[in-house]
């Protein structure tokens, strides 16, 4: 059996965080491309135009390891190339990421509401890894787990790619303790605590996730840690991982997370730079046993929900309004 080579290393460096793309010509049996700049243009000017693609190659901004593609570099099966896509402009999450704790194998950041962890859809530069490898001069950093863009907290990111696998699978397999806080609807009618399994699916290109019969995929168990007036704050700690859980859970409940723009109804997606309704959901604890050292780790976030703060303030002004 025949090993495939080992992907070289990019010649290109990274661009505000973002790794460049990279093709690998295919074998051509037809003998249909006798040029690189030939099969670049048929596989990418449908997208971006055959015009776009032949002033990439002019200007030099395909690369192999050898340096820039050029009209006369011939087609080889096999031959690495790197580019650096266009992206439209995003416009910028207005909150810094929190540093937790830093050491030489991983970063546990506090990511703000509205930052996508890693690029994805219209979410590439204005990413918390993209961020990360900027900020901090660390371009080999990425996620061990993804945490959803409308949610605040803990994120571990991976220094080093040796040990990419090794705190990846504490998540796989589900050796970490999370533990969310979240403000919701206060309902005196539901018993609490109470661990909720159901079947969630989630559908590609469907924006909310379903309950649905059959056997159970998720598990969360909800607490409720006080109250004040209709609201109160709830802790919620996932068993399992599935897309939107803890979300789908509270709302199942019939207690909708504040500022959720899909549950219990899907509404209409903000502009881009309305960061007025965040959703008051917080990744506030990560504990595991370090993979590497033995060593037990527990990190909690410095952020709070802000919808709390202000259920507060609310009953300090009312006290003071009944002593008049």
């Amino acid at each position: 059996m025949t090993r495939r080579s080992r992907t070289p290393a990019s010649p290109l460096p990274q661009r505000d965080g973002i790794d460049p793309a990279r093709v690998r010509l295919p074998v051509d049996a037809d003998g249909a491309w006798g040029t690189v700049r030939e099969y670049l243009v048929e596989r990418f000017g449908g997208a971006i135009g055959a015009g776009r693609v032949e002033a990439m190659v002019r200007g030099g901004r395909f690369v192999t390891v050898d340096g820039p593609v050029d009209d006369a570099l011939a087609y080889r099966p096999g031959m690495y190339v790197w580019f650096h896509r266009d992206f439209a402009p995003e416009v910028p999450v207005p909150f810094g990421i929190g540093i937790v704790h830093r050491d030489e194998r991983i970063v546990i950041a506090d990511k703000p509401h509205f930052l996508a962890t890693t690029p994805r859809g219209r979410h590439i530069t204005e990413t918390a890894v993209a961020r990360l490898r900027r900020d901090l001069a660390l371009p080999g950093l990425q996620p061990a787990h993804r945490l959803d863009r409308l949610t605040a907290g803990l994120a571990l990111f991976v220094v080093r790619p040796q040990d990419r696998g090794a705190y990846q699978g504490l998540f796989a397999e589900r050796r970490v303790r999370k533990e969310y806080e979240a403000v919701a609807p206060y309902d005196a009618g539901v018993a609490l605590p109470v661990t909720v399994r159901s079947r969630i699916v989630k559908e590609r290109g469907v924006i909310a996730a379903r309950e649905e019969a059959g056997e159970p995929n998720a598990e969360s168990r909800i607490e409720l840690v006080e109250h004040r007036g209709a609201l109160g704050r709830y802790r919620l700690l996932p068993a399992t991982g599935r897309t939107h859980q803890l979300r789908v859970h509270m709302n199942g409940l019939g207690l909708p997370i504040l500022g959720d723009p899909v549950y219990p109804v899907v509404t209409e997606e903000p502009a881009p730079d309305d960061f007025s309704h965040p959703l008051q959901l917080l990744a506030k604890v990560l504990e595991f046993t370090d993979p590497v050292d033995g060593r037990e780790r527990r990190f909690e976030s410095g952020l709070r929900l802000a919808a709390w703060p202000r259920a507060e303030a609310e009953r300090e002004r009312e006290g003071d309004s009944s002593d008049q």
